[in-house]
């Protein structure tokens, strides 16, 4: 009979692996290499997730990074923009093509009035061969040769079928513009896996986000059909069972920390990654937070940790005389949390404004209840 783990139990070993229990002191490359990347839709939230995960994090590497193209934005898991490590963009897209090609079936295709969408992705990697281009502009230049078609359907097709990043300066601290795009192959200077290995992927999961089911892998992914794969990998992982009877696979000698260990406050990115990895995300919130979080017309906000577990959001306001974190929690928090979370929020202006001087002030508001039990 596998072993149970309990919600505590998994809630550590999450923290742990994801270095939310004790900052680990390592480059940022190995970090996003062992996080399997960042979710980006926005510039700055790999860079707050960072912080909270990397000691004396200087968000001038992770630019440089960048810049050096060892880190790169593109579209993989779960058909949304990431940031991860060169060689993982040429593993992960290889490997998450399907889904971007089935969302695309879903959403842009009957847009293109019968037009073959592989015809217009090779004509946008034509254009972009020539320059790099902002969407908006490769939507243009597709409009000409497709005058009756949309130009965001034309972009659109163009992003879920070719490998695209998005270049520097999009993605710098301190920076800002449109998102300009060129191939993966073009930034590179390689081409994209031929046989991603979906086995190697599905490891590097469990050791970041593990203990976690067949679902729980599928939810992170976007991709479909691992529960073969996971049956393959059985006889080299630990099985378990979680509270509600479901099984759960783990590297053999991942952490997984006592349970009752102490976990400091912690602020997670907009779009954290570990907020959307599981399919059951009960080691982190309770039902009525998920369900909260789920209704925010697709965004995500900044969340606090208390004791590891979701206990509300948090906005950074840098405009203006004074820099201002504004934390929201879903319940009354006792003066031990409050405090702490003060402290650390006071930590994480400071950052947000580069250490520059001026008034910073952390408050936190009256509870809004993330909804019925």
């Amino acid at each position: 009979m596998p072993a149970l783990l309990t919600r505590p139990a998994l809630n550590r070993a999450l923290l742990a692996r994801q270095f939310l229990l004790e900052r680990a002191r390592m480059p940022v490359a190995a970090a996003v290499e062992h996080l399997v990347g960042l979710q980006a839709q926005a510039p700055r939230p790999p860079y707050f997730a960072l912080w909270s995960r990397i000691a004396d994090f200087d968000p001038a590497e992770l630019s440089r990074l960048l810049e050096s193209r060892e880190l790169v934005r593109l579209s993989v898991m779960r058909g949304t923009v990431h940031l991860v490590g060169a060689a993982d963009a040429l593993q992960l897209r290889a490997l998450t093509q399907p889904l971007h090609v089935g969302a695309l079936r879903g959403s842009y295709a009957k847009k293109l009035g019968g037009e073959d969408p592989w015809r217009v992705a090779e004509a946008a990697r034509d254009l972009l061969a020539a320059e790099p281009l902002t969407t908006a502009q490769l939507g243009e230049r597709l409009q000409e040769r497709w005058p009756g078609l949309e130009p965001r359907a034309l972009a659109m097709t163009a992003r879920y079928l070719l490998a695209l990043v998005q270049l520097p300066p999009r993605g710098l601290w301190g920076r800002s513009g449109q998102p300009v795009v060129d191939t993966v192959e073009r930034w590179l200077g390689r081409p994209v896996a031929a046989e991603p290995c979906v086995e190697t992927v599905v490891l590097r999961y469990l050791g970041a986000f593990g203990p976690a089911s067949v679902r729980d892998a599928q939810t992170w992914s976007g991709l479909t059909r691992l529960a073969e794969v996971l049956e393959r990998l059985r006889p080299q992982l630990r099985v378990f069972t979680d509270e509600a009877g479901r099984e759960l696979f783990d590297l053999p000698e991942a952490p997984r920390p006592d349970p009752g260990l102490p976990a400091p406050v912690r602020f997670l990115a907009e779009y954290d990654s570990v907020v959307l990895s599981h399919a059951d995300r009960s080691r982190l919130m309770d039902e009525p937070v998920r369900r909260a979080l789920a209704t925010r017309n697709g965004q995500v906000p900044g969340t606090f940790l208390v004791d590891g577990r979701v206990r509300g959001v948090w906005k950074v306001r840098t405009g203006g005389r004074a820099a201002t974190l504004a934390l929201t929690p879903f319940e009354e928090l006792d003066d031990e949390a409050e405090r702490a979370l003060t402290e650390e929020g006071e930590r994480l202006l400071a950052f947000a404004t580069d250490g520059r001087p001026g008034p910073r002030e952390v408050t936190v508001t009256a509870p809004r209840p993330a909804g019925p039990a």
